[in-house]
């Protein structure tokens, strides 16, 4: 294996996942093709095509009705273990910004031994950390 090139997390509406995706954290968006039996929907940061995240749907062809309701109900208490994790140059700068755009915070920016980083919450509870991450030696 040489890179991790897709990710998904799952969203209970793709529409409003763009709008908080790209419209609030800046992303863009890679790919949003109708496939017949879903939407094909990835987002990427920019200048980083190569690392995509798939906002998913629950439901077929993944999932059967059952399944994808359960998935919706955890999604929705913020138990669905999505989870996506973001650097940047500027933790301080990065949250200002998204407060300033209405982003749910969980978690203000607090040092730590890695660097700084603080938690936002999607519209529909998946988890998110952005880091200003330490130089490794």
């Amino acid at each position: 294996m040489t890179s991790t090139s897709r990710s998904q997390i799952y969203v209970l509406d793709q529409d409003e996942a763009l709008d908080f995706y790209v419209g609030k954290l800046g992303l863009e968006v890679s790919t949003d093709q109708d496939l017949g039996f879903m939407r094909w929907l990835t987002v990427n940061v920019p200048g980083d095509p190569g690392r995509e995240i798939l906002l998913e749907k629950p439901g077929p062809p993944a999932l059967d009705p059952k399944t994808a309701e359960q998935v919706r109900e955890l999604l929705t208490k913020g138990a669905a273990g999505g989870f996506l994790f973001f650097t940047t140059d500027d933790a301080h700068k990065t949250y200002a910004d998204l407060v300033a755009k209405g982003v749910e915070v969980t978690d203000e920016p607090t040092d730590r031994p890695y660097g700084i980083d603080f938690g936002i919450r999607d519209p529909f509870g998946n988890r998110i950390r952005i880091g200003q991450m330490h130089q490794r030696p």
